[in-house]
């Protein structure tokens, strides 16, 4: 599933073609996708300048006087900036034609993405108004995840995927920034003090930071009409190694289900 940084990555790949360009019609070939794609008033959009394009949380924003498109990749999806006689393949579900030079085409596999039409205030719909804050903004520290924690029964790496509490952080990411903060996942939440955090929110910012810029070598995918969606592979210190050696102490790694999500640690480098 694209996480935070993967869309992050995308945004920065497609931005280019959508800044200042004018939207010259948009094609929807299959409108049945996590919820409804509002064909007509999309296409009211024609003619209409982008403003802006922003990345919250997971969703891409497309800003126009008229309104912002949001796009959401779902389980499986990706955006690609391609010239505007490029056929539509089975999964091609949406085109937004810039400048009548290029489009930018949502392919979904799966159909769990969207793509949505939503009016101002943009930040108080239903799907944005409870997010907590980006990770990687000052908005985003250690205090915030302390006095979030208090009282909380849950493990710590619930607590920091929780989107309410701050965005972005995946099963992924989590996994790796509780390593190098040295928690153990299955901690609960409430037992960590307010330094432990500090230290946690600094290695979020880290683990993430360091994946965008993994991401940002494959910048030129998002313009290959049969390219890989730019997505990247990271070196990782305990996702997906269960039964091997800690990279930093040998001790084997250990896997553990919390909150239905694999969960990876080393029992000597998370001692607490």
């Amino acid at each position: 599933m694209p996480e935070l940084p993967e869309v992050e990555t995308t945004l920065r790949g497609i931005q280019p073609y959508l800044q200042d360009a004018t939207i010259t019609d948009i094609r929807v070939r299959n409108p049945s996708l996590r919820w409804p794609v509002p064909v007509r008033p999309l296409q009211k959009l024609c003619d209409e300048k982008i403003s802006a394009c922003e990345r919250r949380a997971k969703y891409i924003l497309i800003h126009t006087d008229r309104g912002t498109i949001m796009l959401h990749l779902g389980m499986s999806g990706s955006l690609r900036v391609l010239s505007v006689d490029q056929p539509a393949g089975k999964h091609d579900h949406l085109d937004i034609e810039l400048n009548q030079q290029h489009i930018l085409r949502l392919n979904d596999p799966r159909r769990f993405g969207c793509c949505l039409l939503l009016k101002p205030p943009v930040a108080e719909h239903k799907l944005l108004a409870n997010l907590g804050p980006e990770p990687l903004t000052d908005a985003f520290n250690g205090d915030i995840l302390f006095r979030r924690s208090r009282g909380r029964r849950v493990a710590v790496k619930n607590l920091i995927m929780d989107g309410q509490v701050v965005v972005g952080v995946g099963n992924i990411y989590a996994s790796e920034a509780l390593f190098l903060a040295g928690v153990r996942p299955t901690l609960t939440a409430g037992r960590l003090s307010r330094a432990r955090y500090q230290r946690l929110a600094e290695c979020i910012k880290l683990v993430l930071a360091n994946a965008i810029k993994a991401g940002g070598t494959t910048l030129n995918d998002f313009t290959q009409a049969d390219g890989s969606p730019g997505y990247f592979k990271q070196e990782l210190f305990v996702y997906g190694r269960a039964g091997e050696g800690c990279l930093r102490c040998s001790t084997t790694i250990k896997a553990k289900t919390i909150g239905q999500r694999s969960s990876f640690y080393c029992p000597a480098c998370q001692s607490f």
